[in-house]
């Protein structure tokens, strides 16, 4: 068996825990705005990833990937772990933009489904996350992960977030 050239890749962020802080004091809107808009540095899992947050709405949050050599598994796809978290990260933040200030979630589920193998000819992907109920400590939301060129479902699913107060209590 022949390999082949070993490739590198380097990624660069800025401290979450300071960029979280900064969070506190806006709604989850407003948080998720900063960091689409460069105000606010994205955390570190969307640099390692190559993720984009490129919408956010009340209750909507949509972000981008294009499908890399780094993202690949053994069995020469796409790992099912970039639609995962494109999901997660989706809902999550379609949650986090109904949130007041001093507000946090975390997930508690996700759900995922698979519906088309992804690899580098797929393109571009869109995963728009809107929410389906928000209360008072628990939020649901869903999720679709479509190709941008061809419109076509690769992945869908679902979440459930704990909603509470920064300082770990419920909301």
């Amino acid at each position: 068996m022949k390999l082949t050239a070993t490739r590198s890749r380097t990624i660069t962020w800025e401290d979450p825990i300071a960029a979280a802080e900064q969070r506190l004091d806006l709604s989850g809107l407003d948080h998720l705005h900063a960091i689409r808009e460069g105000r606010v540095p994205p955390p570190p899992i969307a640099a390692l990833m190559g993720l984009d947050l490129v919408d956010a709405g009340e209750g909507r949050a949509v972000f981008a990937v294009t499908p890399e050599e780094f993202h690949y598994n053994p069995i020469g796809v796409v790992h099912g772990g970039l639609a995962a978290t494109l999901i997660d990260s989706a809902t999550g933040c379609a949650v986090q933009s109904t949130l007041e200030p001093g507000v946090v979630y975390t997930s508690l589920e996700v759900k995922v489904n698979f519906a088309r193998a992804i690899t580098r000819d797929t393109g571009r992907l869109l995963c728009e996350g809107t929410v389906v109920h928000r209360g008072r400590t628990i939020a649901t939301a869903e999720a679709r992960l479509v190709a941008e060129a061809t419109g076509k479902l690769h992945a869908h699913g679902t979440a459930t977030c704990l909603l509470m107060a920064a300082n770990g209590r419920a909301a």
